[in-house]
């Protein structure tokens, strides 16, 4: 599918502007009128954007018109495309094609700018005391420097461990559960890889 041209992208950000500002969509007209062009003009717009999947209209009656969210989201920059990584293999980058399962889209209001992030899915409930329950998706800001008591993705045994994060003595790290039945991880700090620290977290229900 071709790419929106400058002028469509323009005019697609002041659709979805005008409907988050009003609650309903413009006119063809109110179109027209923004951006000092025919009626033909602005009716040429729209029927390119419904082709190229960004606005669908069940008829051509007046306000009826309505943003395909996702793909407005993503194509005017206001969301983000993390990825939910899956099982580690020894040697081989945490963001690399072989382990990306999916894609989660978030707001990137809810993100820093100038950050990588990446989404684990949550096994077991050995973070519970935190509020992080199984099944939940951990979104991770990308790093390899964490802070005493932040809650950290580590790698351990080649295997993703959620928990929280303290440096001890004899350059040994100690990764503690948020459930008393789980008793705290000491492990030598070579053989601990840090991945990132926690940024949110991202429920569904059923």
């Amino acid at each position: 599918m071709k790419e929106l041209t400058k002028r469509q992208k323009e005019v697609l950000s002041f659709i979805a502007g005008y409907i988050k500002k009003h609650s309903y969509p413009p006119t063809i007209r109110d179109i027209a009128d923004h951006f000092t062009m025919s009626v033909k003009g602005a009716y040429d717009h729209v029927a390119a954007l419904k082709r190229k999947n960004y606005l669908k209209q069940n008829d051509n009656r007046s306000r009826t018109m309505e943003l395909v969210q996702s793909r407005v989201d993503e194509d005017l920059g206001t969301a983000a495309k993390i990825p939910i990584v899956g099982t580690v293999a020894a040697g081989i980058p945490i963001l690399s094609e072989e382990n990306i399962e999916g894609f989660i889209t978030l707001d990137q209001s809810a993100l820093k700018k100038n950050r990588t992030y990446f989404a684990v899915r949550v096994r077991g409930d050995s973070m519970s005391g935190a509020g992080i329950m199984d099944g939940d998706l951990a979104i991770i800001e990308k790093r390899h420097i964490v802070e005493n008591g932040e809650i950290a993705v580590a790698v351990v045994d080649d295997a993703f461990t959620l928990k929280r994060f303290y440096k001890v003595e004899n350059h040994r790290i100690k990764l503690v559960a948020e459930n008393p039945k789980y008793k705290p991880m000491i492990i030598r700090g070579e053989h601990v890889r840090l991945e990132g620290r926690l940024a949110q977290v991202v429920r569904y229900y059923k």
